[in-house]
């Protein structure tokens, strides 16, 4: 015992260990296993990989502590702010356009209620015919594949729609919308509701536009033209009472983005796209008498009851060729015909004379001609607040000469020019507007289709009250029995008229149908309009009776514009 326990003090003091104390304190140790890494001596760590990792904790805590620092204290506001705002939303409210009304209160565009997938309302567009170039369509708001607004606002592409986009539109609303961190609401509040955009009350009557799309249409198809127009203008105060183009496109096609639909009217040869009635120029051909006529009277060129032969044509010698004068036909010989019998005949010869000049009778020549055309707001716009809408064409000396390339201005220019003919292009708009002149004995009014108390601007054709009587007359007398718009005499209201027909192409085998008049005769408050496009010259079919048509429907179903 002496012994051991010197050995154990020794050992203490020296810090050695003999082997014989391992192998005895081993003895005693219980059975390692040995694949479970028992019993196996621990290496002591370097002191160079714990200095290696005092620095790697040291700096991972530094950048920590600076990041901390950076979002906490440096930017702290700006961050606290971008999670508010990640908290809570701004969200636009769309607002309803405004309702388009007809004259009568029939709704033409009105809105649907909300859709549960939809933001916003979509636009409802009544199923009447005629009316789709006068309200047009609009675009709605469009998402990207992520759901976020990249147009963020209806737009107005046509139409109604696109000239009063501003007034209809309205002002967006904004909803503030809480969420939680999963992204759910958990609390939304208006601070700014939606302003509806405004109504808009039009002058026309729906009911006349369905009824005369028909009939074009059914014509048309019938007769084989390939288009037409119509217009109805009160000449009190500019109010379009119709404003038809034949044919059109669906509103509701367009807004909804179709593109079947509109590929379809793109390559629709009959142009659907096209408003004839606004955009559309076309040769007039005898429309334009009553003008000539006034301008013939205004200017001294013939009296009112001073008589011109028509024996079917006239001819004026050829300077190439003497011995083949130019012939100028009439469309039937029509004898003896003073001012008012040319215009209820039509005659062509008559205006031949009156507007170049034959032999003792003297003409207005191009110049006056253009000036009176122009007086009557032909061939320029017509102020109408619509966009695309077209001036026209007169031929001149000077358009000659830039269109045929140097081609010096000839007689039978002039004379063709005075039948409506040659280079003559006018739009149906501009036509009414001219036969509102004329009805209201000197008057333009801008057509315009927003009702409004107070007429629309206008200016003043300053010609003689008895001479506007003349033309009258000569309408009247062309809306009898044996005139040319004899199809509109009707028994239930009485009608002054025109008729014109236009030749096209070099062989002329089609025509421009037109008649354009007034009524009722004796106290006018409607100017009318209606073009037939390019129908077979041999038809008999035409803008006459298209407006017959109309007006028999009108005297069953609206009488109250007669009176």
């Amino acid at each position: 015992m002496i012994r051991r326990f010197l050995r154990n003090f020794r050992r203490r003091k020296t810090g050695e260990i003999n082997p014989e104390e391992i192998f005895i304190d081993s003895s005693n140790l219980p059975q390692f296993d040995v694949y479970q890494f028992e019993g196996r001596l621990e290496t002591p760590i370097s002191r160079k990989t714990i200095v290696f990792l005092s620095v790697f904790f040291f700096l991972l805590g530094g950048v920590y502590i600076s990041r901390f620092w950076i979002l906490q204290i440096h930017k702290g506001d700006v961050f606290a702010a971008q999670s508010e705002n990640n908290r809570l939303n701004n969200i636009d409210i769309f607002a309803n356009r405004g309702v388009i009304f007809d004259r009568n209160g029939v709704e033409l565009a009105s809105n649907a209620k909300y859709e549960a997938d939809s933001d916003f309302a979509q636009r409802v567009y009544a199923p009447i015919r005629g009316i789709a170039h006068v309200i047009g369509y609009v675009k709605y708001p469009t998402k990207d594949k992520a759901g976020f607004y990249f147009k963020d606002e209806y737009s107005g592409e046509a139409g109604v729609e696109k000239t009063y986009h501003n007034l209809l539109s309205g002002q967006k609303g904004t909803r503030v919308v809480e969420t939680d961190a999963l992204g759910r609401i958990t609390s939304q509040s208006v601070i700014r509701p939606p302003k509806d955009g405004e109504n808009l009350k039009l002058t026309i009557d729906s009911r006349i536009s369905d009824k005369v799309y028909e009939i074009m249409e059914k014509s048309s198809q019938d007769y084989g033209f390939t288009g037409g127009a119509a217009a109805i203008m009160d000449v009190t105060n500019g109010d379009l009472l119709a404003l038809v183009s034949y044919p059109e496109y669906s509103s509701s096609l367009m807004a909804e983005g179709d593109k079947k639909a509109i590929s379809g009217y793109l390559t629709d040869p009959h142009t659907p796209f096209l408003d004839r009635v606004v955009s559309g120029l076309y040769t007039p051909g005898s429309i334009v008498k009553p003008a000539v006529a006034m301008a013939a009277l205004t200017e001294g060129v013939i009296t009112p009851e001073k008589e011109i032969l028509s024996t079917g044509s006239i001819s004026i010698p050829n300077p190439y060729f003497p011995d083949k004068p130019t012939i100028f036909n009439d469309w039937r010989a029509q004898g003896w015909v003073d001012i008012r019998h040319a215009i209820a005949y039509s005659s062509d010869v008559y205006f031949y004379e009156v507007g170049g000049g034959f032999q003792d009778q003297p003409g207005l020549g191009i110049a006056r001609l253009d000036k009176y055309f122009r007086m009557f707001g032909l061939g320029e716009k017509t102020g109408f607040d619509m966009s695309l809408e077209k001036d026209g064409v007169i031929p001149t000396p000077e358009w000659k000469e830039k269109v045929f390339n140097g081609d010096p201005w000839r007689v039978g220019d002039t004379y063709n020019t005075s039948i409506g003919q040659y280079g003559v292009q006018f739009t149906p708009i501009q036509i009414v507007r001219y036969m509102g002149s004329i009805a209201n004995e000197g008057t333009l009014y801008t057509p315009r289709l927003v009702h409004s108390e107070t007429p629309s601007t206008s200016k003043t054709v300053p010609l003689r009250k008895d001479y506007f009587d003349i033309i009258h007359e000569g309408m009247h007398l062309g809306a009898s029995q044996g005139g040319t718009a004899a199809a509109v005499d009707v028994p239930y209201v009485d009608i002054a008229a025109k008729t014109g027909t236009a030749e096209l192409g070099v062989q002329k085998h089609f025509v421009n149908s037109w008649i354009t008049g007034f009524f009722p005769y004796d106290n006018p408050k409607y100017a009318f309009v209606v073009m037939m496009e390019k129908g077979p010259r041999s038809n008999l079919i035409g803008a006459s009776y298209v407006m017959r048509q109309l007006l028999d429907w009108m005297n069953q179903n609206t009488p109250e514009y007669f009176k």
